[in-house]
Parts: C-alpha cells; sequence; structure tokens
C-alpha cells in the first residue's frame, strides 16, 4: 500500500511569492557571470623575457 502524502506547511514567503507573480509577472531569468582572466603567472617576469617580447 502506497505511502500518504504529507500536507504541505503554510509558508508566509512562498505565499507572497506567488502573489507577486501573478500582479508584477515572473522575474527576469539570471545570466550568467562572465569568468575573467585565466590564473595568474605564478612567477615574475625576467628582464631576458621582457627584453625578447619587444
Amino acid at each position: 500500500m502506497p505511502k500518504k502524502r504529507r500536507k504541505k506547511t503554510f509558508s508566509a514567503a512562498t505565499t507572497v511569492r506567488e502573489m507577486a507573480r501573478e500582479r508584477v509577472g515572473s522575474p527576469k531569468p539570471s545570466q550568467l557571470v562572465v569568468a575573467k582572466k585565466a590564473k595568474a603567472e605564478k612567477h615574475k617576469v625576467t628582464l631576458g623575457k621582457l627584453l625578447t617580447d619587444e
């Protein structure tokens, strides 16, 4: 015999959100945060590398 479903407890927050969605509409979907620059270099650039790059 299957188990009986448990009644959901009343939550004022969810009720307020439901009412707001009816009046205003659902919120816009969130956007992904673009990752910043890749990992920073572990070592300082040497003088030899600076001179060869230019």
